[in-house]
């Protein structure tokens, strides 16, 4: 046995083991006491700063990875390529494998509900959205919007025949051009050589200053427009390049038709639009993609001929027939109008709901679902811009084109803004969460933003090229900010702080500092002690000889 005191000439087994351990103790111990003696206040200072700098740099990279493509970089990467190294996906398996399909099948539906649609009520290039750019020197139509038009005017104004008549030949070629000046020089060169119908078009669009000009020139174009389309009616079974002839010669007539009705409309002749507009439906009953019914149930609204109205909603308000902001919000403003005068939140509140007003908020619920980006503007919360010339269903562009045609028509309902404002947040309540389920429609699509950001004027360049902000896209859902931003900003705040503390009071952090150490490395320590216990007192003789 060991005793303190007595000296032997032979050395205990027991006591040399106790010596062993002991030494290398006292070995680690001066080495942390020399590690944590040997660190200054300035260490401090630039380990607390460069951690700070560098956490903020990925912040900054983070937040601007969100904004841009909405999701976090740390994150994609993780789900991305190391959850399948650590084996948390198996491709084999036929889960998986469904799952798959399934992503894809949702990925060809959202691109579907994502298609852009031609505005039905569309405004004029060359009598209001030029005379916006010349008051105010902003530009309303993006270069994407534009482009979409281009490729729809060479759709339906041009066939493979043209090149047969030089008047057409040189309006083919006019519709591929960028420069406005250039298509509008083409125009006055096709219509030297002969009348065309797709000139007066043309310069009716942009080269017209007011609508009275524009309206002049459809209407030299529909004297045009109705004898190509009485000919080719007559040939169109000779052979294709016939049929393709007659087909767009029957675009041509529709669109100047329902040009011209849109300008009887902001003309004020509203019960004339309405004729001409009825006239056309009947005329041309399968060219629903035109949307027309939209045109009438505007020019209807503002007759107040309501009971019109509700006939049209009955005709194209069907479970088959695609949806629009314009057909469920007229569907929710007609129940709104039969209860909105005398409808109190106080009220509803201590009795109940009617079954009216009931039908009225299950109305507005619904039209809020379809689109949600419309109360805002409706309730005037946001401010409106000129609508574009493509909108994107369900979208923030649809939810301008319907806001700033049909605001007077809501405002002119007494009480139907405020039985909106009282009711139209209660939708979001009733969607499912995460959306991905729907409630009375298909989930809202994921890609919304995406093509509203193309669609309409978020930005606008000035002097020294200052970026100002022209448009602010309303996005839905909100998106939440992921967990790596929250964690790197606050990493980079709490780095932060230590710097500037331990540059502050350098001696008071430098105590502070070896204690956080020393209380770091106990753990370590004890569990060195359990491992002298545990090994052998031969290996740590060796080890301190080493």
């Amino acid at each position: 046995m060991c005793r303190p005191g007595v000296w032997t000439r032979s050395v205990d087994p027991e006591c040399r083991q106790v010596g062993v351990k002991g030494k290398v103790m006292g070995m680690w111990n001066e080495v942390v006491s020399m590690f944590l003696n040997t660190l200054t206040p300035k260490f401090y200072v630039a380990l607390t700063g460069t951690s700070s700098l560098i956490s903020g740099l990925i912040l900054i990279f983070e937040w601007w990875y969100f904004r841009k493509y909405g999701t976090s970089f740390i994150e994609q990467v993780s789900v991305s390529h190391l959850r399948p190294l650590l084996g948390g996906v198996d491709n084999s398996s036929p889960t998986n494998s469904n799952s798959s399909n399934g992503d894809a099948d949702s990925n060809r539906q959202s691109v579907s509900e994502c298609k852009v649609w031609r505005n039905p009520l569309n405004l004029f290039r060359g009598a209001e959205y030029n005379r916006y750019t010349w008051v105010t020197g902003r530009e309303p139509l993006t270069y994407y919007d534009m482009n979409l038009s281009a490729q729809d005017h060479q759709t339906f104004f041009t066939c493979d025949s043209d090149h047969l008549r030089p008047a057409d030949a040189i309006m083919q070629k006019a519709w591929r051009e960028r420069n406005p000046q250039a298509r509008i020089s083409a125009a006055h060169e096709s219509l030297e050589l002969e009348d065309c119908a797709t000139a007066s078009i043309l310069l009716a669009e942009e080269e017209a200053t007011t609508i009275v000009e524009a309206e002049k020139l459809f209407k030299q174009a529909l004297k045009t427009g109705e004898g190509c389309y009485r000919r080719s009616q007559q040939l169109q079974h000779h052979g294709a390049q016939y049929e393709a002839q007659h087909r767009r010669d029957t675009n041509v007539l529709v669109y100047i038709k329902r040009r011209l009705a849109m300008c009887s409309r902001k003309l004020g002749r509203t019960r004339e639009a309405v004729k001409m507009l009825r006239d056309l439906m009947k005329e041309f009953p399968l060219l629903s993609m035109f949307n027309i019914h939209e045109n009438l149930l505007e020019s209807l609204l503002e007759l107040q001929n309501y009971a019109d109205v509700q006939a049209v909603l009955a005709k194209y308000d069907d479970i088959s027939l695609p949806k629009s902001a314009t057909i469920c919000y007229t569907a929710a403003l007609l129940k709104a109008r039969a209860v909105s005068d005398k409808f109190s939140p106080e009220a509803a509140s201590r009795r109940g709901l009617s079954t009216a007003e009931m039908n009225a908020v299950e109305a507005i619920h619904r039209a809020v679902e379809f689109n949600p980006h419309v109360p805002k503007y409706l309730l005037e919360m946001k401010s409106l811009i000129l609508p574009p010339e493509h909108i994107l269903k369900r979208g923030d562009s649809e939810a301008i084109a319907y806001a700033f045609f049909h605001l007077q028509h809501w405002k002119r309902v007494e009480g139907a803004l405020n039985l909106l404002h009282c009711t139209w947040e209660g939708t979001f309540r009733m969607i499912p969460y995460p959306l991905e389920k729907g409630h009375l429609f298909y989930p809202y699509p994921i890609c919304t933003e995406t093509a509203d950001r193309e669609l309409l004027p978020s930005k606008r360049r000035s002097g020294f090229n200052c970026v100002c902000v022209f448009h602010e896209v309303s996005v839905y859902p909100k998106k939440e900010l992921p967990f790596f931003i929250l964690f790197t900003a606050g990493l980079c705040s709490f780095t932060a702080m230590l710097a500037l503390l331990t540059h502050q009071f350098p001696e008071l952090m430098g105590v502070f500092a070896k204690a956080f150490l020393s209380t770091l490395f106990a753990p370590l320590n004890f569990i060195m002690e359990k491992v002298e216990s545990i090994l052998p007192s031969s290996l740590w003789h060796q080890l301190t000889r080493i």
